[in-house]
């Protein structure tokens, strides 16, 4: 006897649960709140995902994936320095796009420290190919320079989900920038 076929679509509702997590943290979002903005049962929700840890476990993966699709876009520009804008000028748009809440899950939810390491270890493998290639010095700290990168992005999601706009995440990517090793001569 085949199961009883499910009343809602999957992949939509597991859209809905990125952006609902994403505006309250896993932490403030309950499963009434889930549920409620899914347009489902509880028991629909637990027979699809498991429960509210297994949703936010896919919901969390399907946002870091298009992350990366993003990230890994900029990380194949011709330089670091290139490269290195671009991260940071498509960050301070994501944050304050007007579709999606403010901020960045994988930057702000305590959670996802391993979305960020390897947001950071992407950044760091990056910055020692600029290394290898010529476009930074050759006694670059590429580790602490990825982790300080990171910690730039944390802090425009912080100020994006405090009221920051575009023009604000902007510049403090350009301030991030100038602390960003010059091309040796």
């Amino acid at each position: 006897m085949a199961g009883r076929p499910r009343s809602f679509d999957r992949d939509a509702a597991l859209a809905v649960a990125v952006h609902q997590f994403w505006r309250e943290g896993y932490q403030e979002t309950s499963v009434a709140m889930l549920t409620a903005a899914m347009g489902v049962s509880p028991p629909s929700l637990y027979a699809a995902f498991g429960d509210k840890a297994g949703l936010f476990e896919e919901a969390s993966k399907l946002y870091f994936r298009r992350t990366c699709e993003g990230l890994d876009a900029a990380l194949a520009l011709p330089t670091a320095r290139e490269a290195v804008v671009r991260m940071l000028q498509d960050t301070a748009r994501a944050h304050t796009h007007s579709a999606t809440p403010p901020g960045c899950l994988t930057m702000t939810e305590p959670r996802l420290a391993s979305q960020r390491e390897e947001v950071q270890h992407r950044l760091c493998e990056r910055l020692d190919q600029g290394v290898r290639d010529g476009d930074l010095p050759p006694d670059t700290r590429t580790e602490q320079l990825a982790s300080f990168l990171v910690a730039v992005m944390r802090g425009m999601s912080g100020c994006a989900r405090d009221g920051g706009t575009t023009d604000d995440l902007l510049a403090i990517s350009e301030t991030a920038m100038a602390a960003f090793p010059l091309a040796p001569l």
